[in-house]
């Protein structure tokens, strides 16, 4: 009788903990990039390709290269095809850390975004800050040389990691369960 009981908790807890994966399993995510994440490149890219896991909407796709100095870098608009997203570089990047920001929406309408950074460290190249163009504070040049505003956070806000509020949750149902356990033992003489 014991035994079964502790084999239904544990089938109830396993189903529990699996329940919020669930939704979450409909969600996009970014597979690969190149250039790939805190990659270190002696060359600056003349483009950065995204791919996802599932296909991604153009109309829904933003793809935002920005400088330390969180100032957008002139790109072209994204080009999509099926599950990947590029956009090329209008002018050759300077020696420094960029930001790759992203944001597509899920096959479910729900939108995921994200960012990481890479560093171009050639050693022909100037660094990102001599190079800049002179633009008012909190603007960054177009193609075309007018300003356009970035706000203090960047275009996109990354927002907590999935994973980490998928963990937590683990963790928390784990601890709950492990104490509803130990509470029915104490209970049963």
């Amino acid at each position: 009788m014991r035994t079964r009981a502790v084999a239904a908790l544990a089938a109830a807890l396993t189903a529990l903990l699996l329940a919020p994966a669930t939704p979450a399993a409909a969600h996009n995510a970014l597979q690969s990039a190149t250039p790939a994440q805190d990659a270190r490149l002696t060359t600056a890219p003349t483009s950065v390709t995204l791919r996802f896991l599932q296909r991604l909407n153009p109309e829904f796709t933003t793809i935002v290269l920005s400088d330390a100095d969180r100032r957008k870098v002139a790109t072209g608009a994204p080009a999509v095809d099926g599950t990947a997203g590029t956009v090329t570089v209008d002018r050759p990047l300077a020696n420094g850390t960029y930001t790759v920001a992203y944001r597509v929406v899920s096959a479910d309408g729900h939108p995921v975004q994200g960012s990481y950074r890479f560093t171009v460290a050639d050693p022909a190249a100037p660094t990102a800050s001599t190079a800049a163009e002179p633009t008012a504070a909190g603007a960054s040049a177009d193609a075309d040389g007018a300003a356009s505003p970035v706000s203090a956070a960047g275009d996109l806000d990354d927002g907590p990691p999935v994973a980490l509020v998928a963990g937590g949750l683990v963790a928390a149902l784990a601890v709950a369960g492990a104490a509803l356990l130990l509470l029915r033992r104490r209970r049963v003489p």
